[in-house]
């Protein structure tokens, strides 16, 4: 049984595959949960109750997963929180010592269009990277986020807006020194000739 859920319950921990720790793939397995259903005919696997997924640096917790698989092989995914709570999933990316993760009421991935979307409070955070929402749809193959802020179940309240905090590529290296006397700028013209700096 167990080897008939690990493909399909990796359908929703490779949601991130152009980030996520390439090591990971190598590695065992780990499957938990109250219940487990698999109706073969159907092509229909159900894990309930506490549902804990593990492989390598990646982990989802969901109250409920509900994996499918179509005609050609691809599978669909579908992590439910359970009452009041999150689905969650947590990653290590590849070459950096940093994580991704990210929180739902519900998390939908597609094998076929490696697209993942995150439903209803929804939270991604890669690095120092956080964007937050109603809705998080994330294409894995081209790098592209979607992410809107949903509609207020409050109508005294102020619309819901998208959170977003985005941190600057080179904050790891050194600020650029200013020119100096003397030194030679970096003009170059259609022939390649460099101008020295002009005096001060």
């Amino acid at each position: 049984m167990i080897h008939r859920l690990a493909p399909l319950a990796l359908v929703l921990l490779t949601s991130m595959p152009a980030l996520a720790e390439r090591a990971d793939r190598d590695k065992p397995m780990l499957l938990e949960a109250n219940r487990v259903t698999i109706d073969d005919a159907k092509k229909i696997q159900i894990l309930e109750g506490d549902v804990v997924v593990t492989k390598g640096t990646m982990m989802l917790k969901a109250d409920r997963i509900v994996i499918t698989e179509d005609q050609y092989g691809f599978q669909k995914g579908v992590a439910f929180a359970g009452k009041g709570g999150l689905a969650r999933f947590r990653q290590k990316r590849e070459g950096k010592d940093e994580y991704m993760e990210g929180e739902a009421e519900r998390i939908e991935y597609n094998s076929n269009s490696e697209i993942a979307e995150l439903f209803h409070r929804a939270f991604v955070k890669s690095g120092d990277d956080q964007v937050k929402g109603d809705y998080i749809w994330y294409d894995a193959i081209n790098e592209k986020y979607l992410v809107t802020a949903g509609e207020s179940r409050d109508p005294k309240a102020a619309p819901p807006r998208v959170r977003a905090v985005i941190q600057p590529r080179n904050k790891d290296s050194e600020p650029e020194q200013p020119k100096r006397r003397g030194d030679q700028l970096e003009l170059k013209g259609a022939n390649g000739l460099t101008l020295p700096a002009a005096p001060q």
